[in-house]
């Protein structure tokens, strides 16, 4: 039985040494697709493959600070955003691009999925440092037509590198958007989130919307508890995007290295079982 348990250990260590390996993470151990009680897949993305998924992404380019006062320029060239070790790469750089002195990326299922009500899932490994600021959230896909914010915005998970152990659930509506949404924090019991990849979904059913964090509730939404009209009855897109700087998370300082990757072992997209 000893060495039975001796070559099981060595085997598990090997098996975690591999993984650690990995040259785009030291800490990515990817899960099986096993849906949540009373849900089931409807959409997925696990960056198997070996470019993004055109049939599943478009990219959004530009750096026109993005009503954020931004300092990036968004690309879609592959130093920027690209699928590497079985997850997405979306990278910060400290360059000069179109009139900006860095470079991102962000991404986004506008007019390839877009669903009304769901559960919204993604494991993530964050980049570190003052003046990053990663994001994955829900657009309203009216928001051509509405404007925002009345076509509605869910921000599953917001990070600021100022506050390295805390991440943000907000809702963005009419009369409670910007630094006035309906959100909450939510701290990491030990560390801080850039150190390994965590799980970060919202369940989006009618009349209400739940934040979680590694599978723990930290912030609900309901009509009744917003300051404003409930404009989350239709369909919603998903990004995934890098930020450089910004109103909110001020820009990088001289101890923010670069380059910074945001980390993306998959999207997972569910709907209620029936």
């Amino acid at each position: 039985m000893k060495l039975k348990h001796t070559v099981a250990a060595l085997l598990a260590a090997c098996t975690l040494a591999g993984a650690q390996a990995q040259a785009t993470s030291q800490t990515n151990v990817p899960g099986p697709v096993t849906a949540p009680p009373g849900w089931v897949l409807d959409w997925s993305d696990e960056f198997d493959g070996h470019a993004l998924d055109h049939g599943k992404w478009v990219e959004e380019t530009g750096g026109n600070g993005w009503g954020n006062q931004e300092l990036e320029f968004y690309t879609g060239r592959p130093e920027n955003v690209r699928v590497d070790g079985g997850m997405l790469v979306i990278e910060a750089r400290k360059e000069d691009y179109g009139g900006r002195h860095y470079t991102s990326a962000r991404i986004k299922t506008q007019g390839k999925m877009e669903r009304t009500h769901g559960r919204y899932e993604a494991r993530i490994k964050f980049p570190r440092g003052q003046g990053v600021w990663p994001a994955f959230w829900l657009l309203g896909a009216n928001v051509k037509e509405a404007g925002w914010p009345r076509c509605g915005e869910i921000d599953i998970m917001e990070n600021i590198g100022r506050e390295p152990d805390l991440i943000h659930g907000t809702m963005h509506g009419p009369g409670y958007s910007g630094e006035n949404g309906f959100g909450a924090p939510q701290k990491l019991e030990h560390g801080i989130y850039a150190d390994d990849f965590h799980v970060y979904a919202v369940e989006w059913e009618p009349g209400e919307v739940r934040w979680y964090r590694d599978g723990i509730l930290y912030h609900t939404a309901r009509p009744d508890l917003v300051k404003g009209d409930w404009v989350f009855e239709h369909p919603f897109f998903v990004i995934l995007n890098l930020a450089v700087g910004g109103g909110w998370p001020g820009n990088p300082d001289a101890a923010t290295v670069y380059p910074q990757q945001m980390l993306v072992d998959y999207v997972r997209v569910y709907k209620q079982a029936r």
